[in-house]
């Protein structure tokens, strides 16, 4: 069997954490050759890791994609708004390409991809993870038996959780549009991907409402300092501590002996002490009402398909945990699928209800329940073999489209719900 040769261009969470470890899961099908970054600690660690020569290791994506092609496939993790301007140059120089979503908040720059990629005849698959994973697997095929008969409705929640919300969508990466995409782009644009693919529906309009409702400087309770560890005087009652996330938490927290996501992005290897530090200091540290967040904290999406079926979805950064949750509502039965339990009930008109534990049937659910292995696996398939995408794989092609929903819910969201026609946008 063919290996292919890996460029990694971008090493944060995604690219380090996630995809470089796939050439341990996959070591006969894929081999890390050249890697970049602009954070040097981490080129260093990942070249370590894999093995990466010197000469191999770049500065920044911009400098890794100047040279002469190194690799067959490039895994692009970069920042949201750099993607097409890394994808595009890697396109003309020969890549395939695995690119983390969402593709850029710029739908010109969605369609140009695309078109790149045609006229290069390069493969793109696009990040939307959910697709892959054992549960929705299971729930597309309960589907396509007609079980439930023609879906009428969906109602799709999407549980960002409190820690989370406040780790990547006020304090983190992706808290300000202006850098970065709507929170509605950078969190759903998958489910948006995934819930047209398990219905085979093809969506008309969209309407949609949310705003910024707590993490705003107004909602800052009395004694509310600056930085949590500045002597913050309602530090005893906030849930979104710094010090109460990413120390003391019982499942996250690094002196409970935790050392992943998310601690990882605070600093490399976590302490105790370089945690502490990193949230006396960087930015993981802010109060979350006084931070230069925009972008949402609850937001709901009404999807109207062409054949006046609905998808309903609410995404929440006010719940406890994150997980997903579906009921799909169709002519002869309902499906209900609860992500955070791994169990699927079917319940025809007039019997029983069926009970799926999909954990019964599957084993692997690491990382997004087991979607990224089986992407990246799917991926380095399509290439080797030279295959054609089919509809269940997330190529650029297919996954434009959730990406014009997720613009379309923003744009009506910001117009106070009016309703979006997605051909004005296509």
């Amino acid at each position: 069997m063919t290996k292919l040769k890996v460029a990694l261009a971008g090493l944060g969470s995604r690219g380090k954490d996630t995809y470089a470890k796939c050439a341990n899961v996959f070591p006969d099908r894929m081999e890390i050759v050249a890697i970049a970054d602009i954070d040097e600690g981490k080129v260093e660690e990942v070249a370590r890791l894999y093995n990466i020569p010197k000469e191999m290791c770049f500065n920044s994506a911009e400098e890794l994609i100047s040279q002469e092609k190194l690799a067959d496939v490039m895994f692009i993790t970069t920042q949201d708004k750099q993607h097409v301007g890394h994808a595009i140059p890697a396109l003309k120089k020969g890549y395939h390409l695995l690119l983390e979503k969402p593709i850029s908040p710029d739908l010109d720059e969605c369609r140009e991809i695309v078109k790149v990629a045609k006229e290069c005849n390069r493969k793109v698959v696009v990040c939307h993870v959910l697709r892959y994973t054992p549960f929705f697997t299971k729930i597309k095929q309960i589907i396509e038996e007609g079980k439930i008969g023609d879906i009428v409705n969906v109602m799709a929640l999407e549980n960002v959780g409190y820690w989370h919300q406040a780790h990547s969508f006020v304090r983190g990466n992706w808290r300000n549009s202006e850098t970065t995409s709507p929170m509605i782009l950078q969190k759903c644009c998958h489910d948006m991907d995934m819930y047209l693919w398990l219905t085979g529906k093809t969506c008309k309009s969209v309407s949609s409402f949310g705003s910024t409702y707590l993490f705003k400087e107004e909602c800052a309770p009395e004694g509310a300092a600056k930085r949590c560890m500045d002597g913050c005087k309602a530090k005893e009652n906030c849930p979104f501590d710094a010090e109460k996330i990413y120390i003391n938490h019982k499942k996250i927290g690094v002196a409970n002996g935790y050392k992943a996501w998310p601690l990882d992005v605070l600093t490399l290897h976590p302490t105790v002490e370089n945690i502490t530090e990193a949230i006396k200091t960087g930015p993981y540290g802010r109060c979350v009402y006084h931070c230069d967040n925009n972008v949402v904290d609850h937001q709901v999406v009404n999807l109207n398909m062409t054949d006046g079926s609905i998808i309903h979805l609410t995404m929440s950064g006010f719940t406890a945990t994150g997980s997903r949750y579906a009921k799909f509502m169709g002519t002869k039965g309902e499906i209900i699928a609860d992500m955070s339990t791994n169990i699927i009930k079917v319940t025809r008109f007039g019997e029983d209800t069926e009970e799926i534990d999909v954990s019964k049937i599957a084993s692997d659910f690491s990382g997004h329940g087991g979607g990224d292995n089986r992407m990246v696996s799917e991926f380095l398939d399509l290439v080797i073999n030279d295959k054609e995408p089919t509809s269940a794989i997330t190529s650029v092609e297919h996954s434009v489209e959730s990406h014009y929903c997720a613009l379309a819910a923003e744009k009506s969201r910001v117009n106070g719900g009016k309703v979006v026609e997605l051909d004005t946008l296509r």
